[in-house]
């Protein structure tokens, strides 16, 4: 199938082709056609499936025959992401397919970690889309003139992300300024179908909507050989030396729980003259965009991450990646997966498994349907004694999701210690 009998015009299949877009995906496949028609869409596909080209080609589009008109500029449009990074994928794919098309949407970026005034700025004069972060949005609308009651689309990219990262209040605000559902096209992205998109879907979206699933088989693809080593805690950093000395020549990205632990890493990694740097989320905006295009330049080999890189960055040719530590959420190994083995390429995804942390592989393993096996490597042979039932109940776990006290139990304690 082509873009073209998508419904997509020569303008489009041109400014596909220029960014090496000559055949739709399968998640394009079936997203493009419904968009085309005006219909709602929930899309459920993985990380580099190719959802973001999915929906700004098709919206492109419309743009093309709104601008065509030469109508008065209203915000049309409004993408909602969940990180700065993100939206700045976003924002440079708009303007490349604009590059090649001649023409493209004054688009009106807004996201948190910089200075406000300059996006006010931008917006002078109006803008047709909008491409923003939820909490930075409605700081904005509540400092200019930005309205939002003309939107005709709204786009939530990873709506599972959204959701996780605690913005539901935000977007309810939102969803108050916007026009009612009857009256907008409404575009749901994830790449889970987290309980937390599933009960979005009846709120959001028209009925009978389209629905558009790619199965994750990251666990089947021949591109992503999926390992897991077990290996004693302190040895990981061992073991993680000996994977990069076995690949002198390609870039190589380690995810970590946080911040400490990524610069810490990156520190010990460095001064085994390995060039290593960090990337997590309390670096300012600039700091951020500067190591990552560092390390798309391969002036770095290793870069330790948080998981605020593991969605939204897409990293050429990204052979190698480690799971240093195990993502807190069965969910979020999908994503730090999904950042190799990218466009057809092969890749390979390694994932460090200590005896405090396979209880917590083991529902990650289940929760994926994955079957890989634990690995021994004969020169670090396992020690460490797996820790009882009911460990780490003083909340030091590790980063593994489901260990720490809830709100509730919090507030039990509190009036426990107040009796």
């Amino acid at each position: 199938m082509s873009f073209s009998a998508l419904g997509l015009g020569p303008a489009l299949v041109n400014a596909a082709a220029s960014q090496g877009l000559f055949a739709p995906t399968p998640v394009q496949s079936q997203a493009i056609a419904a968009i085309v028609g005006g219909q709602d869409v929930h899309v459920c596909a993985p990380t580099g499936s190719g959802k973001t080209a999915a929906y700004v080609l098709p919206l492109l589009q419309a743009w093309l025959a709104h601008d065509a008109a030469k109508g008065p500029r209203t915000t049309q449009t409004l993408i909602l992401v969940p990180t700065r990074e993100l939206a700045a994928q976003v924002a440079e794919l708009i303007y490349l397919l604009g590059q090649a098309m001649d023409r493209r949407p004054k688009v009106g970026v807004l996201t948190g970690g910089v200075s406000i005034n300059p996006q006010l700025m931008a917006l002078r004069g109006g803008v047709d889309w909008v491409l923003a972060t939820p909490g930075r949005l409605l700081d904005v609308v509540e400092n200019s003139k930005l309205q939002l009651q003309d939107i005709q689309t709204v786009v939530m990219d990873e709506a599972d992300r959204l959701m996780d990262l605690g913005f539901a209040d935000e977007l309810e605000q939102i969803l108050a300024l916007l026009p009612a559902k009857a009256q907008r096209q409404t575009l749901l992205l994830s790449a889970t179908f987290a309980p937390a998109v599933q009960a979005l879907v009846p709120q959001l979206l028209r009925a009978p909507h389209a629905s558009v699933a790619v199965e994750n088989t990251h666990q089947q693809d021949a591109t992503i050989e999926q390992r897991a080593i077990y290996v004693d805690t302190d040895k990981r950093t061992s073991v993680l030396r000996d994977f990069i000395k076995q690949h002198p020549d390609q870039r190589i990205l380690v995810f970590v729980a946080s911040r400490y632990g990524a610069e810490h890493l990156a520190d010990k990694l460095y001064a085994k003259k390995i060039f290593a740097t960090a990337l997590h989320g309390e670096l300012s905006q600039g700091a951020r965009q500067t190591v990552l295009q560092e390390f798309k330049n391969k002036q770095w080999q290793v870069l330790i991450a948080t998981d605020l890189a593991s969605r939204g960055i897409h990293i050429d040719e990204l052979p190698l990646v480690v799971n240093y530590d195990l993502p807190r959420s069965p969910d979020d190994y999908t994503h730090r997966v999904g950042r190799t083995g990218r466009a057809g390429l092969s890749g390979m995804a390694i994932s460090l498994v200590t005896p405090i942390t396979e209880a917590h592989w083991n529902l990650i393993v289940k929760r994926n349907k994955l079957d890989i096996a634990l690995e021994t490597l004969p020169a670090y042979p396992v020690t460490e004694q797996a820790p009882e039932r009911g460990a780490h109940e003083d909340g030091n776990n590790g980063g593994i999701k489901g260990k720490r006290m809830s709100k509730k139990d919090k507030l039990r304690a509190a009036q426990r210690g107040n009796e």
